[in-house]
């Protein structure tokens, strides 16, 4: 008569280990009842390993597990009062996200609401209930440093993301907590979990090549979100090794492994797409801003520019004979001299976002060189949120901010001269130098280079405007 031997018992014990059946004595009522099944096919006639496969199809994938949640949903009121809540939580949660998409696409009222309601439902009520069921399921005290960073970044990165999606103040610091805590810990976690599978070890390759596309990727989505230099490389890099590398490798795997397509292996397929179809689009959508919304602004600031100077030349044109023309070129030259400067300031950015890591030529720096009267394109900016420039160039106490305020301060005078202090006066907001740019150090972190360029031609704007207020007081005079 066929009986087992310690070995396969051994070996039957180990899987029913690896299935991480931690309930009371279930775990030796199934070995027990798994190993009289297998003896008695072995005393049909079969082989242990015959018996043995097809006891564990019989089994099926993860039946012992749902043996045990069948158990703890019976005999646990607390188990069955989370899961319930799980279920309930991440409907509802889902839902109330799907309604704000569609409220949000739609320009309806209440989408606020409804973004913020499953935002809250699912980061303290379905996360909680998920990892607390996933807990008592496993008991596995190697998966506790798994389950506390799958909860934080994903509390983070979505609380982040609803701060970021209504402009509310802490969007950049939960998102970047989210993120790091997931490339940094969550999936080195998940990878020690998955290579503690010893049946897998031909499968550690495509883990490590899964995970690092996932980090590329996540880095690259966080670096979008700062507008930092690099994000497109690292979104391009982790979308092609996902898609073209990881994918194509896991379904020849499976392609091996499994007789039938099962619904593990339509999620795994369906999951890439999920995950970065809506990354492209979010990515897509901050480009569409920035290019079709803010450039075309920064662009009409240019051309409102280009009409105020055009508009302050005609009023000189009129007054070349009058006797205060002299006076009416002295604010002129000083404008053009102060824009000039302005200017030069703004290409001297540009350049500095260009060049390589480290401290900037100090030419630049101080503004060595003739002022230039061209502005800068913006379409043709490559690092348009690189914040060096601004922190080298803008902040109080840089020789280029000292420069333009020293410059700002000889134009305020050449106008006192001319219109009396109390006129000079009335402008003083228009020339405010500390009202356009940035007033301290607090601020380094919103410093980025187009935005600030912008600053600079609103300044262009207000001295433009001075300009035109005291042509038109002299030649009233």
């Amino acid at each position: 008569m066929a009986e087992l031997n310690l070995y396969h018992i051994d070996q039957i014990t180990s899987d029913v280990k690896m299935q991480e059946i931690g309930f009371s004595h279930l775990f030796h009522d199934l070995v027990d009842h798994i190993c009289c099944d297998v003896e008695y096919h072995m005393q049909q006639g079969m082989s242990f390993d015959e018996a043995y496969n097809m006891v564990k199809s019989k089994i099926g994938f993860r039946g012992l597990k749902r043996i045990q949640e069948d158990t703890l949903y019976v005999v646990d009121s607390k188990y069955r009062y989370m899961k319930k809540l799980m279920k309930i939580s991440g409907v509802a949660g889902t839902v109330m996200l799907g309604i704000a998409v569609i409220f949000k696409i739609s320009h309806w009222p209440l989408a606020g609401m409804f973004l913020t309601l499953g935002a809250i439902i699912l980061s303290f009520l379905f996360l909680p209930s998920a990892l607390t069921v996933l807990w008592k399921e496993t008991k596995n005290q190697k998966k506790l440093i798994l389950f506390i960073a799958a909860f934080i970044a994903g509390v983070a990165f979505i609380i982040g993301m609803l701060l970021k999606i209504q402009h509310w103040p802490g969007a950049a610091i939960m998102v970047t907590l989210g993120l790091v805590t997931g490339i940094f810990i969550f999936i080195p976690s998940l990878l020690s979990q998955l290579f503690a599978d010893k049946e897998k070890k031909h499968k550690r390759p495509l883990y490590l090549a899964g995970a690092f596309s996932l980090v590329l990727y996540g880095a690259g989505f966080w670096f979008r979100l700062m507008h930092w230099p690099m994000a497109g490389l690292f979104i391009v890099t982790g979308s092609f090794a996902l898609i073209c590398i990881v994918l194509p490798i896991f379904t020849w795997i499976q392609w091996k492994e499994e007789k039938h397509v099962n619904a593990r292996f339509i999620f795994m397929v369906v999951a890439p797409l999920l995950f970065i179809l809506p990354g492209a689009l979010v990515n897509l959508n901050l480009e569409r801003n920035y290019e079709g919304g803010f450039y075309l602004r920064l662009e009409k600031q240019e051309a409102l520019i280009n009409l105020q100077k055009a508009g302050n030349l005609k009023i000189l044109s009129l007054y070349e004979d009058s006797v205060d023309f002299q006076k009416m070129q002295a604010v002129h030259t000083a404008a053009e001299n102060l824009l000039g400067t302005i200017n030069l300031i703004q290409h001297n950015m540009v350049t500095v976002s260009e060049v390589s890591a480290g401290t900037p030529d100090q030419a630049l720096l101080s503004l060595k060189g003739p002022k230039i009267n061209t502005t800068v394109n913006y379409g043709d900016l490559k690092k348009p949120f690189h914040p060096s420039p601004s922190s080298f160039m803008l902040l109080p106490g840089c020789p280029a901010r000292t420069i333009l305020e020293n410059e700002v301060s000889g134009y305020e005078k050449i106008l006192t001269d001319l219109l009396g202090n109390d006129w000079t006066k009335k402008q003083s907001t228009l020339l405010n130098v500390s009202s356009f740019l940035p007033e301290g150090v607090a601020e380094f972190r919103n410093l980025a280079l187009a935005p600030d360029l912008n600053r600079l031609s609103i300044l262009e704007s207000g001295i433009l405007l001075t300009e035109a207020a005291a042509l038109k007081e002299i030649s009233v005079k």
